[in-house]
């Protein structure tokens, strides 16, 4: 059987998250959503958005699908802004599937708050 491989990275909460004011914050945001539409205007990401934390913990911010291995995910993942400046911690794990059992329509990823 063949299998398409993926790489799952998970956005994380660090455990020492900065302060940023609200126009930091936005700021980041804003970078973080252009760097997600530069990697999908590349071709590596499939799919990425906010996930939800039923536990309240808000330790889950965001799943990304990419079409790279992980430690190549991880670098490009790791050049986010919002990474960068510690909003984010990253895990990075290798998914198989069976060979077209998933597919991925190109589509358009906002480049900021304003386009959501």
């Amino acid at each position: 059987m063949d299998f398409d491989r993926y790489t799952v990275v998970l956005l994380l909460t660090p455990a020492d998250p900065p302060q940023l004011s609200a126009e930091e914050a936005d700021r980041l945001q804003d970078a973080h959503l252009s760097h997600l539409a530069d990697l999908h205007d590349r071709g590596v990401l499939l799919a990425a958005g906010p996930l939800g934390d039923p536990s309240g913990r808000r330790h889950y911010r965001g799943l990304s699908i990419l079409r790279c291995e992980p430690d190549e995910a991880l670098r490009l993942k790791g050049e986010d802004p919002a990474v960068r400046a510690g909003v984010f911690d990253l895990v990075a794990m290798p998914w198989m599937l069976p060979a077209g059992a998933i597919h991925f329509t190109p589509t358009t990823f906002p480049r900021s708050a304003g386009d959501v």
